[in-house]
């Protein structure tokens, strides 16, 4: 077994035994498709509330939603906003997604299982947060600029805008 892959048995091995994940079922079918304006429309929707929450707050950040298979589906960048932030944003998004929670729940758990950082193409940051359809991720929203708390704060206010929950 080479050290690669034994890194990765260890990352999800830990992240298995950290956070038990009840018995996937189907998702539905919400932004399925190359064309749904259904999803184009709730994108934009989180997009909407996200920024409306930065501006409220005098902040700038970066904006990123994602399928249920962390494929981006909508980005924005705010003016000023940092250039950096914007490949976290994503990831957040992707991390929330792909592990069904919140970012802040594995940034919880490293604390404890620093084993669970080495997670490929994962961003342990509070800031991503999935968003839920009839108790199923279908997509997830990941904002980077400010703080962590700020971030997630602005990320949750999108998803409420919609008239989704967490």
């Amino acid at each position: 077994m080479t050290i690669r892959r034994a890194s990765l048995a260890l990352s999800a091995a830990l992240l298995a035994a950290a956070l038990p994940v009840a018995a996937a079922e189907p998702l539905p079918a919400y932004c399925k498709g190359d064309k749904n304006p259904d999803c184009d429309d709730a994108a934009n929707k989180i997009i909407a509330g996200a920024i409306a929450e930065a501006k409220a707050n005098n902040w700038l950040v970066d904006i990123a939603i994602v399928d249920e298979g962390g494929n981006l589906l909508s980005f924005q960048r705010m003016d000023g906003a940092l250039i950096g932030s914007i490949d976290v944003a994503i990831g957040k998004a992707r991390t929330a997604s792909l592990f069904r929670r919140p970012t802040k729940v594995l940034e919880e758990v490293a604390k404890t299982r620093p084993g669970i950082v080495t997670l490929p193409n994962g961003v342990l940051l509070q800031g991503g947060v999935p968003v839920v359809v009839n108790g199923q991720t279908v997509a997830a929203v990941g904002v980077s600029g400010v703080t962590s708390q700020q971030d997630e704060q602005i990320a949750e206010a999108g998803i409420r805008h919609a008239g989704f929950s967490q």
